[in-house]
């Protein structure tokens, strides 16, 4: 009793620990306070902010649009590098996949700093271009696809492929149309965590982003330096505007994931 009692209590305390801060920024997004203190009354004012002010919207439709593109890049740079190295032999296959856990352990800032200095410094590319930032967003992203498909390779019965090979089809079509629905899972989980990644990223876009333009991350970041009280406070709606998406997203992909289980054992 006493044991089952303590680990109520530890659970209770990481949940605390992780989900409090959220939600008193959340209670304080309704409200007119200022500054984290007392609160004055209740109010729609920094929602009202957020989705009026052009600079404001203008930085998240930014930072989507960046983050849905180099996701959908990245989610086909990791597919196809998960099929090759599943495709391939041992020492060719452990050799890609042991060069792929680097960028994944790799600290962030690393990332930035070495795609800013190869690109911008090395090549010449200017940061005015976007092309620097979409590049290191997927260097960042890839290889976490890659993770998410590799596992969905290996659950699947690679004897279907041969058999798709041996009745006639091309390499290409059985790819399409074997393989790729096999393990669509894996790369629909590679793209919602790829999006989440750049969405999430500040130090890559600080390197490698045009001095014109801000991610979410990099103008929280600024935000906090000096700017007007009414657009820090609007952040409070953004966070709050962005948990309740990841939420939402979290509990439809669980609810699929349950109902595919239950579709597949009978229920």
């Amino acid at each position: 009793m006493i044991r089952k009692t303590w680990k109520s209590l530890v659970i209770l305390f990481v949940l605390l620990f992780l989900y409090l801060p959220i939600l008193v920024l959340m209670v304080y997004s309704f409200t007119d306070a200022t500054n984290i203190g007392a609160i004055r009354g209740l109010s729609l004012h920094n929602y009202v902010t957020l989705f009026t002010t052009p600079e404001l919207v203008g930085m998240i439709l930014g930072t989507v649009i960046l983050a849905l593109t180099a996701a959908l890049l990245a989610t086909i740079l990791g597919t196809l590098g998960a099929i090759g190295a599943f495709y391939s032999k041992k020492g060719m296959s452990s050799a890609i996949t042991t060069m792929n856990q680097v960028p994944v352990v790799n600290a962030d800032v690393v990332t930035g700093f070495s795609v800013c200095i190869l690109l911008v410094v090395v090549f010449g590319v200017s940061k005015d271009t976007f092309l620097p930032l979409i590049i290191g967003h997927v260097s960042l992203c890839a290889p976490f696809v890659f993770l998410s498909v590799i596992p969905k390779l290996k659950q699947m019965d690679p004897s279907i492929y041969e058999a798709a090979l041996d009745l006639g089809a091309t390499p290409l079509t059985a790819l399409v149309r074997i393989v790729i629905p096999q393990i669509f899972p894996g790369i629909l989980s590679g793209f919602a965590l790829a999006v989440t990644l750049s969405l999430d990223d500040y130090f890559v876009a600080t390197y490698t982003k045009p001095a014109t333009f801000d991610t979410i991350s990099t103008y929280v970041v600024n935000a906090t330096k000096g700017a007007q009280t009414t657009i820090k406070t609007a952040l409070w709606a953004l966070s709050t505007v962005i948990f309740l998406l990841v939420v939402l997203f979290t509990v439809v992909m669980n609810l699929r994931a349950q109902k595919a289980g239950q579709e597949r054992s009978g229920i």
